[in-house]
């Protein structure tokens, strides 16, 4: 390679090496300082936008698990007035039976009776108030729960609403419902036992939902760590390898300053041959 003022080729190559070292540096603190190995769809197309498809079903997840968990406190609560009904039921049958003894009183009976129309109209209150959110699943015409189940909103998970009202599907005993006679009250026996077994069922069929709903939201929570999980193993940096190359890149970055400065002092060598 000849000698020559004009053209320095050491220079030119230690300079191209400092820029190629200057980049992958700059690279390097970017890992650093985000945290990721491929922070925008510059560094890899495929794999950002791969990920990124996958972030937005994580985040529409969060609807998800949202959903799930309003159904799941209305459904709780509508179970808790159901068991609420299932109490009163039992205390006016008691009542009822103790009004069917045709050897109490009128005034122990009269007694009963009162005892057993506030049960009764209690049991309304507890229907009608039963509401979560605005809505309430167990009075007539009651609002059907149907939770997101999925990213798309495709699919739902539904649970039935329970007509717990007096004289609904459940409970046979209707509002107008009373005694004056023991006749009246052995009558009612009945038609109590029967709104007791309805109510059962009722609240079996809620029960099963509350555990669905709960079921897939813990199957949700836990695909979407998985989901995240996998983004990470796509665009996040390994840190301690990231660490290790800033130091070795920073010293072949001052090598490299050092190889441009000597490359660039060659040509004064130069002169020493007029000398």
């Amino acid at each position: 390679m000849p000698n020559s003022v004009n053209t320095n080729v050491g220079a030119m190559i230690a300079l191209q090496n400092l820029n190629q070292t200057n980049n992958e540096l700059m690279t390097t603190q970017a890992r650093i300082n985000t945290g990721k190995r491929i922070a925008s769809a510059k560094d890899n197309g495929a794999i950002w936008a791969i990920a990124q498809n996958q972030r937005a079903n994580s985040q529409s997840l969060n609807s998800v698990k949202e959903s799930l968990q309003r159904s799941q406190s209305t459904v709780d609560v509508a179970i808790s007035a159901g068991e609420t009904v299932s109490d009163l039921l039992l205390q006016m049958k008691e009542k009822a039976l103790a009004a069917s003894d045709t050897s109490l009183d009128s005034n122990s009976r009269t007694a009963l009776k009162d005892d057993f129309e506030a049960l009764r109209n209690q049991l309304t209150k507890a229907v009608n108030n039963a509401e979560f959110n605005g809505i309430n699943m167990v009075k007539s015409g009651g609002t059907t729960i149907a939770a997101l189940a999925n990213a798309n909103g495709d699919q739902k998970i539904t649970v039935a609403a329970q007509d717990l009202s007096l004289g609904g599907a459940a409970v046979s005993l209707t509002a107008g419902a009373t005694f004056s006679t023991a006749t009246q009250a052995a009558n009612l026996i009945t038609t109590i036992n029967n709104s007791i077994a309805g109510v059962s069922s009722a609240l079996s069929s809620l029960g099963t939902g509350s555990k669905s709903l709960a079921s897939h939201l813990d199957f949700v929570s836990k695909l979407q760590d998985s989901i995240d999980a996998g983004v990470g193993n796509l665009v996040d940096a390994d840190l301690a390898k990231e660490s290790a190359r800033l130091q070795s890149l920073q010293t072949k970055q001052q090598l490299g300053v050092q190889a441009l400065s000597i490359a660039n002092q060659s040509s004064s060598i130069l002169l020493g041959l007029f000398r």
